[in-house]
């Protein structure tokens, strides 16, 4: 596996080899926006027509979109039923992939992690079949776009400019993981560290909502035990060979939410997932998440027992792949 913390230059490096130049069109694209935030993650409001632009303009280094299958082989957002042009291919995959191929395979010039695209399967139907046959449609879409994809092959990971992760009604994990080559990853949990059947190159990323193990709103000051539990969690993870991907944070004023942000920040997570996409951008330009970027995808880890949160920190062993 790679070192925890991989240089910055490896991976940079990796994503400008994705594509070729897009000479004066990258350069008038990629201007528009604002610095490259690698802990910023949108999540995007169903009722918001076209999420991406924003997005991008504000520089947030991953977004989750709602998808659900509909009419023609398509997979669309929003709520209620299709409606036509709002589709996942239309207002998500096509321009952000045109935007990475036209930025020499990087959708900012300082883009120094993948793109986190989380595909949220939704909709009324719990029908198997019917979740599979959209599965493999999204399948097919990325197909068309792997030279620019995180991708594994084997147990060899190798960073794009985008990441695909995908969760809700539908498991992938047995889908994906009987493939030899794979361009799309399952979505993980704090209770997967250390598990041999949802390994890294499988679950890169941990994904949990803030409530579900913490009770502090940001109102007053953060407890010794929840910090401790905090920074423990997320050392497990990291020492696992997985990102970490907190959202669902208490309703409240925006100073409480960035109180949250504050530690989350300290502790050394890897994405923060939040609806207030301006007020993240601000906080993250203002306070950066501490230490170097993190790559989103390990390469083979040397496994061990499962991690204890409480467990003393050691040096990860790593492997070369």
């Amino acid at each position: 596996m790679v070192h925890a913390v991989q240089d910055m230059a490896t991976i940079a490096g990796g994503l400008a080899g994705l594509a070729g130049a897009g000479g004066a069109v990258s350069v008038a694209i990629l201007r528009r926006s604002r610095p490259h935030l690698p802990a910023g993650h949108a999540l995007t409001c169903p009722d918001t027509a076209d999420p991406l632009p924003t997005v991008l303009k504000l520089g947030l280094a991953g977004m989750t979109v709602r998808a659900a299958p509909g009419p023609h082989g398509e997979l669309y957002l929003g709520p209620g039923g299709p409606q036509p042009g709002r589709t996942l291919r239309r207002l998500v995959l096509a321009p952000l992939f045109a935007r990475a191929a036209a930025g020499g395979g990087r959708l900012w010039p300082d883009q120094r992690v993948p793109f986190r695209l989380v595909i949220e399967f939704g909709g009324t139907s719990r029908d198997p079949q019917a979740l599979l046959r959209a599965f493999r449609v999204l399948d097919r879409q990325l197909q068309d776009h792997a030279s620019l994809l995180s991708r594994c092959h084997g147990e060899l990971l190798t960073p794009g400019a985008v990441t695909v992760t995908v969760t809700g009604v539908i498991d992938v994990r047995e889908l994906l993981a009987a493939r030899a080559e794979r361009c799309a990853f399952a979505d993980g949990s704090f209770d997967d560290l250390g598990s041999r059947f949802a390994p890294p190159s499988l679950v890169p990323m941990i994904s949990e909502p803030w409530s579900r193990r913490f009770g502090w709103d940001g109102q007053e000051p953060i407890t010794a035990e929840e910090r401790h539990q905090l920074h423990a969690l997320i050392r497990a993870a990291h020492d696992d060979g997985r990102a970490v991907r907190i959202s669902g944070l208490p309703d409240g004023s925006r100073k409480a939410r960035a109180a949250i942000w504050t530690e989350l920040g300290s502790a050394g997570v890897d994405v923060i997932a939040d609806t207030d996409l301006t007020g993240l951008a601000r906080h993250l330009r203002r306070h950066p998440v501490t230490g170097a970027p993190r790559p989103h995808l390990p390469t083979r880890a040397v496994r061990r027992s499962a991690p204890r949160p409480n467990a003393p920190r050691t040096v990860g062993r790593h492997e070369t792949v």
